[in-house]
C-alpha cells in the first residue's frame, strides 16, 4: 500500500521515508520485537526492508539489532546495515539521519559519541523509543548508571501514558533508578511497568535486581518462577530471567535447583551468544566458589571461549571467557587471551581500548592467578578496582562476582583483617545476606583466635 512519501509516520507519531504502509506497519512490529526481545526482531525487520527497500530507519534499525549482539563476528553486517542506511540519507528526515550518525559512531567503536548523539536526538525527538533503547542499552555495556537513569527520566514528561512504547520507558527507568541504588523508586516504576506490558522483560528484569540487592530471594523465587517454556519466543535474554531465578535458589541454599535451572534453562542450548556465556560461567563460578561440584559444566564454555579470543566485542565477555578457560585450566589459551587483550588495547582507537587496559586486563589477570593459586597476586590485581570497575559495563549483581572473587582471594591469602573489612561491607550493603553474615562472623571469630 503506497502514501506519500514522508506522510507516513511511526507509531509514536514521526514521519518516516518511506512510502509504504505497509514498510511502516512492519516497522512498528520490528520495533516493538526489539523491546520484547522476540526472536522475530531480525525477521521482522528484513520483511520490512523487503517492503521498502529504500528505508533508511529499517536498514539503521537492522545495524542497531547487530551492534546489539556484542561480537566482532557481525560487525561487518552492522556495517553493511550503515551503507544501506547512508545511502538514502539524503532523502531522511533529520531525526534518520541522527540515527544514522549514531550508528557510524558505535560500529567504529565511538560509544560515547553515538550515547552522545542519541541524548541530542531525544533533546528534539522525546518520543523516539529506538533512540531511547539505543541509549540505554550502549549506558549499560559502558557502566554509565546515571544516565542510565537519567535518559528515560529526561523524557518521561513528555510521553503520554496511552502512547505505544509508555510501558518500556517506565521499564528503562525502573532499571537506572535500581543501578543508581533508590531501590524503592525502582521497584514502583518496575511493577507499574509490568503492569502496563507484562511483555516487557526489562521491566520484569528490574523488579528482579530489586529484589536481588535486597536479598528478597523467596520473593524473587516468586517473581520469575514460570513454566520452562514461558518465554520461548524470546531471544536469549530470556536465559538471563533464568539465570537471576537459578541466583535466588542459590542464595537460599537451594543448590540442585541451582544445577537444573543451569541444564534446562541457563545453559541448555549450547549458546553462544554472549549473555548466555556470561550467565553459564557467572553461575558456575558462584556455585564453585561456594564448594558446590558443577562436574564437567565448564568444559563446553572453555571450548567456546578458546574459539573466541580475539573478538573484543564485549570486554565484561572476556572476563567470562576467563573464567572457563582458568577454571579448566588452559593457562595456554588463557595467555592467548591476555595477549590477545594486550593487542587490542594497544591497537584499537575505539572507546573499549582504554576500558581494557584499565579494567579488563587487571580483572582477567586477577581471575588467572586465582585459580592457578596465586592468590596474593589475584588480590593485587582485584583490589584496586573494587567499587571502581562499573566502566567494564554490566549491573551491580553481575559484577558481584568480581567481589565474590576478591574476597575468596584474600581469605585463601590469609588476609583476614582485609577478609572482614570486604565482608563488613557486604553485610552493611546487603544486611539480609545470610552467607555473607554468616562468613563475616566467622571470619572475625578466626581473627579474635589468633590475636
Amino acid at each position: 500500500m503506497k502514501g506519500r512519501r514522508g506522510d507516513v509516520k511511526d507509531a509514536q507519531g514521526y514521519p518516516l521515508t518511506t512510502s509504504s504502509q505497509d514498510a511502516a506497519l512492519l516497522y512498528g512490529v520490528a520495533q516493538q520485537n526489539l523491546l520484547e526481545y522476540r526472536l522475530a526482531t531480525m525477521q521482522s525487520i528484513k520483511d520490512t526492508i523487503q517492503a521498502d527497500p529504500h528505508f533508511a530507519m529499517a536498514h539503521c534499525l537492522r545495524g542497531y539489532q547487530f551492534m546489539m549482539y556484542g561480537s566482532f563476528s557481525v560487525l561487518n553486517n552492522a556495517k553493511s546495515a550503515l551503507r544501506a542506511a547512508a545511502a538514502e540519507a539524503a532523502g531522511a528526515t533529520e531525526r534518520e539521519r541522527m540515527h544514522i550518525e549514531a550508528l557510524r559512531a558505535w560500529t567504529e567503536g565511538r560509544t560515547g559519541k553515538a550515547i552522545t548523539v542519541w541524548e541530542q536526538l531525544l533533546s528534539a525527538y522525546p518520543l523516539d523509543i529506538v533512540a531511547l533503547r539505543m541509549h540505554h542499552f550502549n549506558c549499560f555495556w559502558t557502566g554509565r548508571q546515571h544516565s542510565l537513569r537519567g535518559g528515560a527520566a529526561s523524557v518521561l514528561d513528555r510521553w503520554p501514558q496511552e502512547m505505544p512504547g509508555y510501558g518500556n520507558v517506565l521499564g528503562m527507568l525502573a532499571f537506572g533508578y535500581e543501578e543508581c541504588g533508590q531501590y524503592r523508586e525502582a521497584e514502583r516504576f518496575g511493577r507499574l511497568a509490568v503492569q502496563h506490558n507484562p511483555n516487557d522483560l526489562w521491566a520484569l528484569h528490574a523488579v528482579a535486581h530489586v529484589l536481588e540487592m535486597e536479598d528478597r530471594q523467596q520473593e524473587g523465587i516468586d517473581w520469575l518462577t514460570r513454566p520452562e517454556n514461558h518465554w520461548s519466543d524470546r531471544n536469549p535474554f530470556k536465559g538471563h530471567l533464568w539465570w537471576h531465578l537459578a541466583l535466588f535458589h542459590l542464595e537460599s541454599g537451594h543448590y540442585e535447583q541451582v544445577l537444573d535451572l543451569y541444564d534446562r534453562s541457563v545453559r541448555n542450548d549450547g549458546s553462544t551468544f554472549y549473555l548466555d556465556i556470561q550467565n553459564a560461567a557467572s553461575l558456575l563460578a558462584r556455585l564453585e566458589l561456594l564448594g558446590i561440584d558443577v562436574g564437567s559444566r565448564w568444559a563446553q564454555l572453555a571450548d567456546f571461549a578458546e574459539q573466541s579470543i580475539g573478538d573484543h566485542g564485549l570486554i565484561f565477555t572476556d572476563l567470562h571467557y576467563m573464567m572457563a578457560l582458568a577454571k579448566e585450566h588452559r593457562f595456554e589459551a588463557a595467555e592467548r587471551l591476555l595477549a590477545s587483550m594486550e593487542d587490542f588495547a594497544a591497537q584499537d582507537s575505539g572507546d573499549s581500548a582504554a576500558v581494557v587496559r584499565a579494567i579488563g586486563l587487571p580483572l582477567c589477570r586477577g581471575i588467572l592467578r586465582f585459580e592457578q593459586g596465586d592468590y596474593p597476586g589475584a588480590v593485587d590485581e582485584f583490589a584496586p578496582l573494587h567499587n571502581n570497575d562499573a566502566p567494564i559495563g554490566a549491573s551491580h549483581a553481575q559484577r558481584d562476582i568480581i567481589d565474590q572473587y576478591l574476597i575468596e582471594a584474600t581469605r585463601r591469602a590469609s588476609n583476614l583483617p582485609r577478609t572482614r573489612m570486604l565482608l563488613a561491607e557486604r553485610v552493611a550493603l546487603r544486611p539480609r545476606n545470610k552467607a555473607a553474615v554468616e562468613r563475616h562472623m566467622d571470619v572475625t571469630r578466626q581473627i579474635y583466635r589468633t590475636a
